[in-house]
């Protein structure tokens, strides 16, 4: 059984790399972004020494909130304020300001800087280890319905902790989420629990493989996100099988015509090369001869992103396949996700579901 302890914002793209990094479970650490850390690399930034001078500032109390907040458990209500008058406390106005630069349209934040959101989900972990799952499904469900992202960025980890022991109450709450989801530091943090669902309950793809259909792009999105991170969850992630799974849904996505779907598309790609990297190379080429011969920008943007993780004979080839592609806005998505959504007309939003109830 797959379990981890925390989840918490994070991208991939150097474009969003300024706002977080790589996901972290305790048991299994996932890979992150390289970063040179040779002393010849020379002084931290000004706005990186800020940053780094700031959570050691804040460090201490980040893990007394954690501590606080497992007191409350009994009570949901109660230890969402008590979160967020705590989060209040630990606002980066300059971490704020960047959030919002790339990831526009991002809901209401306060700007608590990764490391210190880690550290509250790490010490509320660490003093709740033998709390019923019912309540912890309980608290993260409240923490879902707070407006902020902060607080439900933390339900998140807890979703990640209980999916392996209430699998489908966890599910339902992840879908709650993937349905409300507005940006992709959200869809990003969800990628880890949907992830472990996954790899626990194999049928899980099958569901996944709906979100294809979504008008939602953060909902699309996600399958990119989930199937970038199984990769980083644990040694199942990494067999053979995975990428048998996933690379026919990547290809029902191929053509999406959101950026934000793209980035996922190619970061798992990117990410199922350690799995199985003769098969994801195989599709590439498929992918990019489709690409060449419909003219087809939206593959072309999203194979241009694996070319960096791919031996040079084979980003020389695929290079050669897309020569004088270039995404073109406005143009229709030529997925097949798409046709086959449109051939059932208009679906409706799916933030606008009723949530059945689970207690």
């Amino acid at each position: 059984m797959i379990s981890a302890v925390t989840t918490q914002p994070w991208g991939h793209t150097s474009a969003q790399g300024a706002a977080a990094s790589a996901p972290a479970a305790r048991a299994v650490p996932a890979s992150a972004p390289s970063v040179a850390t040779s002393s010849a690399a020379g002084p931290p930034s000004p706005a990186s020494a800020r940053a780094s001078a700031f959570v050691r500032g804040h460090l201490g109390r980040a893990e007394a909130l954690g501590r606080s907040l497992a007191r409350a458990t009994g009570n949901p209500d109660a230890l969402a304020r008590a979160l967020n008058r705590g989060l209040a406390t630990l606002a980066d106005p300059a971490y704020l300001a960047g959030q919002r630069l790339v990831a526009p349209g991002i809901g209401p934040l306060q700007g608590v800087r990764r490391p210190l959101l880690h550290a509250v989900s790490r010490t509320f972990d660490d003093a709740t280890g033998d709390i019923s799952t019912d309540l912890l499904l309980r608290v993260a469900a409240r923490l879902l319905r707070e407006e902020r992202q902060e607080p439900r960025w933390v339900a998140m980890g807890l979703l990640g902790r209980t999916i392996g022991r209430d699998p489908e109450r966890s599910w339902q709450l992840i879908r709650l989420a993937a349905r409300e989801a507005g940006d992709w530091i959200t869809v990003d943090t969800l990628a880890h629990p949907v992830a472990i669902g996954i790899l626990n309950e194999l049928f899980r793809w099958a569901e996944l493989e709906q979100l294809a259909y979504s008008p939602s792009r953060w909902e699309r999105r996600l399958i990119g996100s989930a199937v970038a991170t199984i990769p980083h969850v644990g040694p199942a992630g990494r067999q053979a099988a995975i990428a048998r799974q996933a690379l026919p849904l990547l290809a029902q996505l191929m053509g999406d015509a959101e950026p934000d779907v793209q980035k996922a598309i190619g970061w798992a790609y990117r990410s199922l090369l350690r799995v199985d990297a003769v098969a994801v190379e195989a599709a590439l080429r498929g992918e990019a001869a489709i690409a060449a011969q419909s003219h087809d920008g939206y593959r072309a943007v999203v194979i241009r992103d694996t070319l960096a993780k791919l031996p040079p004979t084979v980003t020389a080839e695929l290079r050669a396949d897309l020569i004088g592609l270039r995404r073109r806005a406005g143009t229709p998505a030529t997925s097949s996700a798409a046709r086959t959504a449109a051939a059932f007309g208009a679906l409706p939003d799916p933030a606008a579901h009723p949530q059945p109830p689970l207690f």
